[in-house]
């Protein structure tokens, strides 16, 4: 996508309502996202159009990589502006984005509603919060905004994650056949839509002859939730047979791994959500004792508890992958058939254009209440668990000495 010429750039708020004798029930700032190859956003013109409708004051920063044009959220009444300057934007504007900031010791003074990825202890996640705490900023993770009735998650990127999780490992798996069985795939591209990713991903599959897709044998873990259903979906789509889509569950998981059953399968596609620790699904020594016994030979981890201390897939470095270099060696043995794995934490974004609509519709009923976060539960039980966790980062850094 070229960068925007003709959008122009409205000047940066001196506070977060117009200036004129009617003012929005509430201001919101969409910052542009800076994770390498995130096209993905956070809000859509389709949603910014209804929150405007709905009294809301939007400011969107310009965006050359954006899967939406900047012309498309200044048409919907957006004020556009200047790249990454949120934070010069009033105190009072909450900041609105999806993946977790860049690396800094800068202090945090806003207001954040995103993924921050640090409250299941991943890497680094006291040092995230510390700049909250030396800002006096608050976070709003995504992750944990949940409907106060039924707990579960008012939006998820789950369904996009899995359906991408799936193609990415099918592409990984015809990739890995050529060469003789040395191919390695890499420079993995966002789709103009799903169907596009259907038929390319089908097609190269197919490439391989010996049956075609009918013969690829998948294992769906966490099938029951979000981001299992979008990847059992994408297996159909592809042409697997149904009798060839192994869907599992907490039941099936619950006799504790490693599991055998695992290794009986061409991918193995992990989407569980990591509440609590459990035994392994897979280790390296168990994949080693296996030998050339063994059909696995790509996992995608959906889920992606990389840097977490108990994921259950600990066969490659606690490192993400990417779109460039999608996949990582295992260590399987010497002489032993290979297997590669896909860690990569933003799969969604090989449909960006779908998924951010989906995520984004989803989270309005949300947003609409952002006015009254003082008393509406989605938001001070968010509230509550950042202050929680905050707590507990606290007493972490004090243990070792650590000042904000």
């Amino acid at each position: 996508m070229a960068e925007s010429t003709s959008a122009a750039t409205a000047p940066l708020p001196s506070s977060a309502g117009p200036s004129s004798s009617t003012k929005p029930s509430q201001a919101l700032w969409l910052r542009c996202e800076k994770k390498p190859h995130e096209q993905r956003c956070a809000l859509t013109p389709n949603t910014a159009k209804t929150l405007i409708d709905n009294g809301f004051e939007i400011f969107v920063e310009k965006d050359n990589v954006r899967c939406y044009a900047d012309e498309e959220f200044e048409a919907v009444g957006c004020k556009m502006v200047p790249n990454n300057e949120w934070y010069q934007a009033p105190l009072d504007v909450p900041i609105f984005g999806l993946k977790e900031l860049e690396e800094s010791d800068e202090a945090l003074r806003h207001t954040h509603i995103s993924f921050a990825h640090v409250y299941k202890q991943q890497a680094g996640w006291r040092d995230v919060l510390r700049r909250f705490r030396r800002g006096n900023g608050l976070l709003y993770d995504l992750e944990f905004l949940a409907d106060p009735s039924t707990g579960r998650r008012v939006a998820a990127f789950g369904f996009h994650a899995g359906f991408a999780g799936a193609a990415a490992g099918a592409l990984a798996f015809a990739k890995q056949k050529e060469e003789g069985g040395k191919g390695v795939l890499k420079g993995l591209e966002p789709f103009e839509n799903e169907q596009a990713m259907i038929t390319y991903v089908r097609k190269q599959i197919e490439s391989l002859g010996e049956g075609g897709v009918g013969n690829v044998r998948a294992l769906v873990v966490g099938a029951m939730g979000r981001c299992g259903s979008g990847a059992v979906d994408c297996f159909k789509k592809i042409g697997l047979k149904d009798e060839n889509i192994v869907k599992w569950d907490m039941a099936e998981t619950a006799k504790g791994g490693p599991f055998p059953e695992m290794l009986d399968v061409d991918i193995f596609v992990n989407c569980i959500y990591l509440a609590t620790p459990i035994p392994k699904f897979l280790t390296t020594d168990f994949i080693a004792e296996a030998g050339k016994d063994r059909r696995l030979s790509v996992v995608v981890d959906v889920s992606c508890d990389t840097t977490n201390p108990h994921n259950p897939i600990p066969i490659y470095p606690p490192v993400n992958t990417s779109f460039p270099e999608p996949t990582v060696e295992v260590k399987v043995g010497e002489g032993n058939p290979r297997m590669t794995v896909i860690a990569i934490d933003h799969l969604p974004t090989l449909l960006p254009r779908e998924a951010s609509e989906q995520f984004s519709k989803d989270l309005i009923p949300s947003l609409l209440q952002l006015p009254e976060r003082q008393s509406a539960k989605v938001w001070t039980n968010a509230e509550d668990l950042f202050r929680k966790k905050m707590g507990e980062a606290e007493a972490e850094d004090k243990k070792e000495g650590i000042e904000a």
